[in-house]
């Protein structure tokens, strides 16, 4: 007797998993003493992972880029080059975009708000 997730349940969940194989997979392309070996390793590992949850359609920008991402990630592990210096600053590029647009998407407050209206009185 199982129970059934609702959809929001199951969008949160597949966003948690793809946004954790985003991190991951940032962090091993950041290392310094990046290792090609470790990374695919890892990189399969992680996606292994990421298939125990039911994928969900994600529809804005952001997270159709985590797939994009994830797509490209997987790509080039599974066709890698020798150096894999290449797909490791394509994906670098990549993810500092995403960075970028998710950041863009955050709430700034503004400072002396009050200051803005001064009318003078």
């Amino acid at each position: 007797m199982g129970f059934n997730l609702n959809d929001k349940q199951l969008r949160i969940r597949y966003i948690r998993v793809a946004e954790k194989f985003l991190t991951r997979t940032i962090s091993l392309l950041k290392l310094e003493n990046f290792n090609k070996e470790i990374f695919l390793k890892r990189t399969f590992k992680n996606y292994e992972d990421m298939c125990k949850t039911q994928k969900v359609e994600l529809y804005s920008d952001y997270y159709s880029s985590v797939d994009n991402f994830i797509k490209k990630t997987l790509e080039f592990a599974k066709n890698p080059s020798e150096s894999f210096e290449d797909e490791r600053a394509t994906l670098l590029k990549d993810a500092n975009l995403l960075q970028k647009e998710k950041n863009k998407a955050t709430y700034k407050k503004e400072k002396h708000k009050k200051d803005r209206f001064d009318d003078g009185n």
